[in-house]
């Protein structure tokens, strides 16, 4: 069976980028103060799912077919980050009056509702994930992970794309 080594590659950088954004999140949470709101936390979490799929993967070594298998399991977090970071740079640049009244925090909502509910007013946003607290090139968080998850994907379809498929043996006939 043949193996892709710059899959490999490949899946071993996404790990790397994914524990590199993970480290600048933590660092601005516990060495700027600056606390993350609900929709932040969930794209924290869909970066390490894709971290930890991605590792899985280069771990793994696969051929082709395992090749595009994992750039569609790794695309599904990925998408659902995007998703959440695009509705947040959304609130973000909404008219001051139609930003969202500030709510609870996530514990406080695991605590109180169910796991539906909880992702329902999360991802409705609230004031905390409309307030842009830093700015890296006249870009927030949210901004940046937009980016992030984009080029991700990208490479997630260019992954797909350049996987080829194994030769198939076909026997000679008698």
């Amino acid at each position: 069976m043949q193996r892709l080594p710059g899959a490999r590659v490949a899946f071993a950088a996404i790990a790397a980028a994914c524990a590199g954004l993970l480290a600048v999140g933590y660092y601005l949470q516990f060495v700027d103060g600056l606390e993350p709101c609900p929709m932040c936390i969930v794209q924290r979490v869909c970066y390490m799912a894709v971290a930890a799929l991605a590792l899985l993967a280069a771990a793994h070594g696969p051929g082709a077919t395992g090749q595009r298998v994992y750039s569609v399991l790794l695309g599904l977090p990925a998408l659902a980050g995007l998703g959440v970071a695009s509705r947040q740079t959304w609130l973000q640049h909404l008219p001051a009056e139609q930003v969202p009244e500030c709510g609870p925090g996530l514990s406080f909502m695991l605590e109180m509702y169910a796991p539906f509910e909880v992702l329902k007013r999360t991802l409705r946003g609230t004031g905390d994930c409309a307030k842009v607290d830093w700015t890296f090139l006249g870009l927030s968080i949210a901004e940046w992970s937009v980016l992030c998850f984009t080029g991700l994907l990208l490479l997630l379809v260019f992954l797909f794309i350049k996987a080829r498929p194994l030769p198939i043996a076909l026997e000679s006939s008698r």
